[in-house]
């Protein structure tokens, strides 16, 4: 399953601006989607294992277009990573059945971040609660350890070793991964060697799509290439 992903996608190897990887490098690509639009009703959800919706096929069969239709699948442990996966296929990429299945491994360390005592509490309560204290950008300081759950460096640790795990079981391969916001931002920090902190300033919208290849093989430098991120599909 190694070489350039056959698709009509953009992000073929050749395609991706400036520098070579040569022909002894390994290169295993990560096709990030998070997943779609959760009815929350502006309330923390988590990892509350609610439904999402699926029904704008425009995205899908866009995402179908754009994705390789050979590569391994995983999705997290919660359905509305599920429930997006088989409305890909659905849209016409060739992919597994069922999902979760053998065939797409659902891995609890891809779920989003575990918020505890605030999942169900509006954003409004959230930021009333904490007075002036609230994040800009996400529900708490990457640092914090939500009560009866999980800091966003906690989950970056545990995200970081289920890649390395997909990484080494399926080396040289394309890797479709439905996820969660928290979990892309997660592995772009690994990717970049990124603070937790700074990994919060990324945006991460529905059905958006974020590749992130690891190259190995001789030569200097990093082993990680971003190619794209929060990429809307069309």
């Amino acid at each position: 399953m190694s070489g350039p992903p056959t698709t009509n996608s953009p992000f073929n190897p050749g395609q991706v601006g400036a520098g070579g990887v040569g022909d002894d490098a390994v290169t295993t690509r990560f096709w990030w989607v998070r997943h779609a639009p959760v009815a929350h009703d502006g309330r923390i959800y988590g990892q509350k294992d609610m439904p999402c919706d699926c029904t704008d096929a425009a995205v899908f069969a866009g995402l179908a277009r754009e994705l390789p239709r050979k590569a391994v699948w995983a999705v997290s442990n919660l359905r509305r990573t599920h429930e997006t996966a088989q409305a890909i296929v659905r849209a016409g990429l060739p992919g597994p059945d069922p999902i979760p299945g053998p065939d797409a491994e659902a891995i609890p360390d891809l779920a989003e971040q575990n918020f505890g005592d605030w999942q169900g509490m509006t954003y409004a309560e959230l930021q009333q609660s904490r007075g002036g204290a609230f994040h800009r950008f996400w529900h708490g300081p990457a640092h914090q350890r939500v009560p009866g759950g999980e800091s966003f460096a906690d989950l970056m640790a545990r995200v970081s070793w289920a890649i390395m795990q997909l990484l080494e079981a399926h080396r040289g391969c394309d890797i479709i991964a439905v996820a969660h916001g928290g979990t892309i931002r997660a592995a772009l920090g690994l990717a970049l060697g990124l603070d937790p902190e700074t990994c919060l300033a990324f945006t991460m919208e529905n059905c958006s799509l974020t590749r992130i290849d690891h190259i190995e093989g001789p030569g200097m430098g990093h082993n990680w290439r971003v190619i794209t991120v929060n990429r809307p599909p069309k």
